[in-house]
């Protein structure tokens, strides 16, 4: 029995998408993107406008931990979670940027960041005094390196922030905002207070203009 044209080979109902769905624009060619790429782009473009959502908590987290406060958790478990909010996000905005101008700036400070990153995260946990014997680290060679694997991770947050003030896609003082916080906060860390809370809030605040505008960091179709 031949299967219908409005059912799949498991017998649901086929889903079609509208006309809508991707806008492809034509190529240099004349044709268009296939319905499955262009459902397949819309589904990617809404997963990164979505997860834009996870710098402002990420932003939060920094902050509380800027203030020195004890929370339950401790500070290493809310400065992961912080971490992984802020790649997540951080990783979508470079997405929704790679249609833009500013694509290789966008790529390069996320690459510089994750590099910062994987840097910092298994520096974290030692103490300051740690001897690691299977790496070329001495007694009180942490805390210089966790120094750079922060500044590390805040040039490539500033990478991303110079791509997206210079994509004309949203608000130009987004990306000023997430440029000023990756310093305070890349830079200012071992720094006299108030540098890394208003770091957090500036960071806060580019998070919470990305998100909401979202929508318009796509290109024209």
């Amino acid at each position: 029995m031949s299967i219908s044209q409005r059912q799949t080979a498991s017998g649901r109902p086929l889903r079609v998408a509208p006309a809508w769905v991707g806008a492809p624009t034509p190529n240099a060619d004349g044709t268009l993107l296939p319905v499955r790429d262009a459902v397949w782009i819309w589904s990617v473009r809404r997963y990164a406008r979505l997860a834009l959502w996870g710098l402002p908590p990420a932003a939060v987290l920094y902050g509380w931990l800027t203030l020195g406060v004890d929370s339950p958790p401790g500070p290493l478990a809310v400065g992961l979670l912080a971490g992984w909010l802020a790649t997540i996000s951080l990783i979508a905005l470079a997405g929704l940027l790679a249609g833009s101008r500013t694509r290789r700036s966008a790529l390069a400070g996320l690459l510089v960041t994750l590099a910062g990153a994987t840097m910092l995260l298994p520096l974290a946990a030692l103490p300051e005094d740690a001897v690691v014997e299977n790496a070329p680290l001495v007694a009180g060679h942490i805390p210089g390196l966790l120094t750079t694997a922060e500044a590390v991770a805040g040039t490539g947050v500033m990478l991303l922030g110079w791509a997206l003030f210079r994509s004309k896609l949203v608000n130009p003082a987004d990306g000023v905002l997430l440029m000023l916080g990756a310093a305070a906060l890349g830079f200012g860390t071992h720094a006299a207070q108030p540098i890394p809370t208003v770091g957090a809030l500036l960071l806060l605040a580019a998070g919470m203009g990305l998100a909401w505008t979202g929508g318009r960091l796509l290109p024209s179709s």
